[in-house]
């Protein structure tokens, strides 16, 4: 493009004024890198459809488009950008990419304003360069690589950048540095934990040892503000220091038995908080501490454990040739319905891995199925926000489980277990139906579930004032903010060029179907609802509006129920809607009645002991 070209896309969108100096790096040969389209060459410039052709990669080739229209989205590359190389000099690339990572590291912070660049700015850059689906793993060995490198400054903290120094500096030296200057024992933990992991030997630091040990012993002896895991951590690195000294660890205080007495009411605290690199020698300490009973007190670990250390406890007691009791635990736990969503998500996960696949096979049943929906239902109804359940996620994602735990399952079970995923409230409606086909696949019978279900769309839902306005509120946002801008997100996604090949055209549309969806949904449900104040809730029997006096068979355990609205359900107070399945089975029922309720292959009998009506004791 000339200058007079130029001047009249400016005239024509005098916003581009600003943007001259990049028109004019416009030309052909430049190298270039689009949001959508990714790394692209600038091959011409035709005058007579004022469109750049651009060759991008994987077959993009002469792509027409408009300079004024992508002026803002195109990053333009200078000839030593490693993007550029990467296709340039590509052998040269990949050797250092395989060979000498710190070096090609180095290379990229030398292409940033002023050789620094944010840790998010560099992983961006080196994943393209790398390649998205190996750049996790090559990162982690290339950020061992350039911790020991004098001339990269690492960041401590994630709000630090990356800097390639002008001078080198040996590594040891500058954390020595900030050990001596930092007077927050939490930090002064991190930093000894980070010198005896430099290298294979402590010898760069030898002469500081004691120094670093004395320091170090104070700070775990003396601050308060020390939780019992991160003292416990500090203890562990402080022994590591210690013994290449060849010092008596046990001699010094506080030892890390003496912190294991002292949090032993706390121990899953101190567990959830400890770094995933110390939960093994976490657990090789309890077995020292409590050596008749660390496999019960490993096994109430687990129970509430979630990520990691579920992992480990499991792996750990296998190892330890516990693998019987942990299967004879686990099938307990699933008998009381006391299986937690992370153990669950974690048994679905290895069920059939080697080291783990004979301890799970006896809990590979129908009854896992239905603990896995009470415990995401559970979940959901504790939650306030949109956050994700991963059991939910784990479990719509793996497209055999559902029918290798319905594989001994017999139709009424199959039945059951599909209508209780019909009443949860832990999925979307569409995950919903996409289950539901993996379980009318196995039992055909099942289809008449989405029959009835179709049918109650016409029956009204009894819903308080309060639900009846969040539910509406949700509405008027949907409908005059997040439909308005999804609609101008694809106006904008079109321009981008041919639909076949718009990413951002299809994210649109796919978030237009979503926001539908819910439209639709709503619309549907506050057509059908009916508020009311539970004044009318009858005394002699459980109606909506109710407070329900239980006794729970199992357990013996009496609890006090509010039966409210459709969408009124808090567990946590107490609070059910009549629409969950305790709520159906008690309607019309009366004190001294018993009900049931069944989920899964698991049933509870709950007897009413009393009825109160729930205005009378909220006026």
């Amino acid at each position: 493009m000339n200058e007079t070209v130029i001047d009249q896309i400016i005239e024509r969108n005098p916003k581009l004024k600003g943007l001259r100096q990049k028109l004019e790096a416009m030309r052909p040969g430049t190298y270039c890198l689009h949001p959508s389209w990714g790394f692209g060459k600038i091959s011409a410039y035709e005058p007579a459809d004022n469109r750049l052709i651009i060759d991008f990669e994987a077959d993009r080739q002469g792509h027409a488009m408009d300079p004024a229209f992508c002026a803002d989205k195109l990053e333009l590359l200078k000839n030593d950008s490693l993007l550029v190389r990467k296709h340039t000099e590509t052998a040269v690339i990949e050797d250092l990419a395989k060979n000498n990572p710190a070096e090609l590291i180095a290379q990229a912070l030398a292409t940033f304003p002023n050789q620094t660049a944010s840790s998010g700015e560099l992983e961006r850059l080196l994943a393209k360069v790398v390649g998205d689906t190996r750049f996790k793993k090559w990162w982690l060995n290339a950020r061992k690589q350039i911790n020991q490198d004098a001339r990269i400054a690492c960041p401590s903290r994630k709000t630090e950048p990356y800097i390639l120094r002008d001078e080198p500096i040996k590594i040891e030296d500058e954390i020595l540095e900030n050990f001596y200057a930092i007077r927050n024992p939490r930090e002064q933990i991190l930093i000894a934990e980070k010198l005896l992991h430099l290298s294979g030997s402590v010898e760069a630091i030898a002469s500081d040892l004691p120094k670093i040990l004395e320091v170090l012993t104070e700070a775990i002896q003396n601050a308060r503000q020390l939780s019992d895991a991160e003292r416990l951590h500090g203890v562990w690195v402080r022994n590591d220091l210690a013994r290449h000294l060849e010092a008596d660890v046990e001699t010094l205080e506080p030892t890390s038995s003496a912190l294991l007495e002292r949090a032993k009411d706390r121990l899953a605290d101190v567990a959830e908080a400890l770094p995933p690199t110390c939960y093994k020698r976490f657990l090789n300490l309890l077995t020292r501490v409590y050596p008749d009973t660390w496999v019960v007190v490993v096994q109430d670990l687990l129970r509430t454990s979630s990520g990691k250390f579920t992992q480990e406890c499991m792996a750990y007691l296998v190892d330890q040739s516990f693998g019987e009791r942990l299967q004879e635990t686990l099938l307990k736990w699933l008998d009381e319905q006391s299986l937690k969503g992370p153990v669950i998500t974690w048994i679905f996960k290895n069920r059939d891995s080697r080291k783990f696949a004979a301890v799970l096979k006896p809990l590979l049943t129908p009854r896992l199925l239905g603990a896995a929906l009470y415990a995401i239902d559970y979940e959901a109804l504790q939650l306030n926000t949109n956050r994700r359940i991963p059991l939910a996620e784990y479990l719509s994602d793996d497209a055999a489980l559902v029918s290798d735990l319905l594989a001994n399952a017999s139709p009424e079970t199959a039945h059951d277990l599909a209508h209780a995923l019909l009443l949860s409230q832990g999925f979307e409606e569409l995950t919903k139906k996409s289950l539901l086909a993996r379980f009318i696949k196995r039992f055909p019978t099942i289809q008449s579930l989405l029959t009835s279900d179709g049918q109650k769309e016409t029956e009204r839902l009894i819903v308080s004032a309060g639900s009846y306005e969040g539910r509406k509120k949700e509405y008027e946002v949907l409908v005059s903010e997040k439909l308005p801008e999804n609609k101008q997100a694809i106006v904008t996604a079109r321009e981008h060029g041919d639909l076949k090949e718009n990413s951002e055209y299809k994210m649109a549309r796919q978030d237009q179907e979503i926001l539908l969806a819910r439209k639709a949904l709503l619309e549907s449900e506050l057509a059908r609802a009916v508020v009311t104040d539970f004044t009318e809730a009858p005394l002699n029997a459980v109606g909506i509006g109710s407070i329900v006096e239980l006794l729970e068979g199992s357990t013996k355990k009496t609890h006090h129920f509010a039966i409210l609205g459709a969408w009124d359900s808090d567990p946590a107070k107490d609070v059910l809607s009549y629409k969950t399945p305790l709520g159906q089975v008690l309607l019309s029922k009366k004190t001294g009645e018993t009900v049931e309720t069944v989920i899964g292959d698991a049933r509870e009998t709950w007897q009413i002991k009393g009825i109160k009506r729930w205005v009378d004791e909220n006026a």
